[in-house]
């Protein structure tokens, strides 16, 4: 467990996991809801986030996904997830999805945190390399710059914002280990 500020920082188990996932869906609509870039287009209901959530479970189980939550007061404010690589040649890489945190825990370093968390724990799993994307100029696209991730690429369009306008991203590499 990590601590940034009066947060707590926590690896789930798949129990934990299923316990969470209406907190996990109330941060994922928040999030869409505040504008953030992380794939879903608003309107974006609990319900439909909540689904998204249920669906990871199975690489939660299978020890494919490992899914951090920082925890406060409040309960979930943010979360990140480590993905791990299915094929055998790709061993030595992992990716960072969904990080995200609660719009009224923004600004207090609760990004940085999950972060360091993610690639502590791929260096302690053995991974390598880290990937990750991102919009293009995003408040995220800041936070990595500033934490030692480099750009390998902008793609045009990639991806719809939550109002459904096409963004560019970028994505990041990051040599850990």
């Amino acid at each position: 467990m990590n601590c940034a500020g009066t947060f707590t920082i926590t690896r789930l188990s798949a129990a934990m996991f299923d316990r969470s996932v209406p907190e996990l869906a109330e941060l994922l609509t928040d999030s869409v809801a505040g504008g953030a870039s992380v794939g879903f287009v608003a309107p974006f209901p609990h319900e439909a986030a909540a689904a998204w959530w249920r669906a990871q479970r199975p690489a939660v189980a299978d020890g494919t996904l490992d899914i951090w939550v920082a925890e406060g007061p409040e309960g979930i404010t943010g979360t990140i997830g480590l993905a791990h690589p299915r094929k055998p040649a790709a061993r030595h890489r992992a990716e960072i999805i969904k990080l995200v945190v609660h719009r009224s825990a923004r600004g207090q370093g609760l990004g940085r945190a999950l972060l360091t968390t993610a690639e502590q724990a791929a260096v302690r799993s053995g991974f390598r390399l880290l990937l990750l994307d991102t919009e293009t100029a995003g408040p995220a696209d800041h936070l990595y710059r500033r934490t030692g991730w480099t750009p390998y690429g902008t793609v045009p369009a990639y991806a719809a914002n939550p109002e459904g306008e096409l963004r560019d991203c970028t994505f990041f590499y990051k040599e850990v280990g």
